[in-house]
């Protein structure tokens, strides 16, 4: 499978780390009220979907960057792929 690494062009996914959903990005509040509670549900409540998925992949093998890769699950297909640091998710994503 290829990763079209937004700075240096194609590169294999074995350069890479899956780290899993993109949402992961949204860190829970450590001084909210319920902070236990979100924490507890962002470590062990994630949705595991079949289809088009925003995921986190590390480049460890490289330049060490994150990416939010977009891809099919069902099939594997890479639909894109942009530097973590530019990405803005929102909060229902």
């Amino acid at each position: 499978m290829l990763i079209p690494h937004p700075l240096l062009g194609l590169r294999d996914s074995q350069e890479f780390t899956y780290l899993g959903d993109a949402n992961l990005m949204h860190r829970p509040d450590a001084t909210a009220e319920n902070a236990e509670a979100q924490f507890c549900d962002y470590v062990f409540q994630r949705d595991n979907p079949a289809g088009v998925h925003r995921e986190l992949w590390f480049h460890e093998q490289g330049d060490r960057s994150w990416l939010v890769v977009t891809r099919d699950t069902t099939t594997h297909e890479i639909l894109g792929a942009e530097l973590a640091s530019n990405v803005k998710l929102g909060a229902a994503e």
